[in-house]
């Protein structure tokens, strides 16, 4: 497996530059960046802009190996407003085309909500101004996966021809709950260009991320390593990689079973209060030690 790093580890003061130095120099190979509304890689940036910072990335010696975004907590394809399910599909499509630009093959992507719990400033340091959060609203389950569904075999073909998996997260939105569901939803959606983006540590309240990987298998396209402690209250239950509850012994023997070689980023956030550099450097030898190079 490839080591990445996710751009939302780092003080969000850096530039983007500065930050894909930092990974280089801390020993990741690779690092995901994240479409934001506004700034370097934004909604309305320039094909000129994001060609820049591709070759910034290729000056520097670092992959950039996936492309996240924290508009979704925004913009959600389940939503009741019609506009907003609009909006989102609209940024789908935009992260396709940044990703295309700077040579990546996959994107996350929220497949909406049923309901959230937490503020989205609170783990995604680029959510923005905010007008509209999905979190005030309480979707049906069935509806919403009838959503989510219809508007990925909508965008699937767009993804196709940009040559951009769609890769789906598990994450904290009450929808898509069990390995097996997610396995059903992707097979109903049956593109090639939808699969799976598995996050190691968003389960652990309700599950083990080795069943997960042994489930979905192939439909694996990218992954993020977290560590996560059950016996915490929320977010706070998020923590460095190792000190957690993840069994890494399995989830990487899981790993190896399905014949998984792609990237695996640490999505390190909240960062640090101090010495936010240091988390960098952490993570990357948690992850040696994950990945076995040690």
């Amino acid at each position: 497996m490839k080591k990445g790093i996710n751009i939302w580890s780092f003080d969000q003061s850096k530039s983007v530059e500065s930050c894909m130095q930092l990974a280089k120099d801390a020993g990741f190979e690779g690092i995901e960046l994240a479409l934001a509304a506004d700034g370097p890689i934004g909604m309305k940036s320039s094909d000129a802009e994001i060609i820049a910072i591709k070759k910034a990335s290729e000056k520097i010696g670092i992959e950039i190996c996936s492309l996240a975004t924290g508009l979704y907590w925004q913009y959600s394809l389940t939503s009741n407003r019609e506009d907003i399910r609009e909006k989102a599909k609209q940024v789908v499509k935009r992260q396709i085309d940044v990703a295309a630009l700077l040579g990546v093959d996959c994107i996350l992507v929220c497949p909406g909500t049923v309901g959230v719990d937490f503020k989205p400033e609170d783990v995604v340091p680029d959510a923005g101004n905010i007008e509209f959060f999905a979190g005030s609203e309480i979707i049906d389950y069935d509806v919403a996966y009838e959503r989510a569904q219809k508007a990925l075999m909508e965008l699937a073909p767009y993804a196709g021809e940009k040559g951009v998996i769609i890769g789906i997260e598990n994450i904290w939105n009450k929808f898509l709950l069990s390995p097996l569901e997610m396995k059903n939803f992707l097979d109903e959606i049956n593109s090639p260009f939808v699969g799976a983006f598995l996050d190691v540590g968003n389960m652990l309240l309700f599950g083990y991320p080795e069943h997960w990987i042994k489930i979905l298998n192939k439909r694996i396209k990218k992954v993020h390593f977290k560590d996560f402690r059950r016996d915490a209250k929320g977010l706070a239950g998020f923590v460095d990689l190792l000190a957690g509850d993840v069994d890494w012994v399995k989830v990487i023997d899981a790993f190896e079973a399905v014949g998984y070689h792609g990237w695996a980023s640490a999505e390190m956030c909240p960062t640090y209060h101090l010495y936010t550099d240091q988390m960098i450097y952490n993570a990357s030898a948690s992850m040696d030690c994950i990945l076995r190079r040690k």
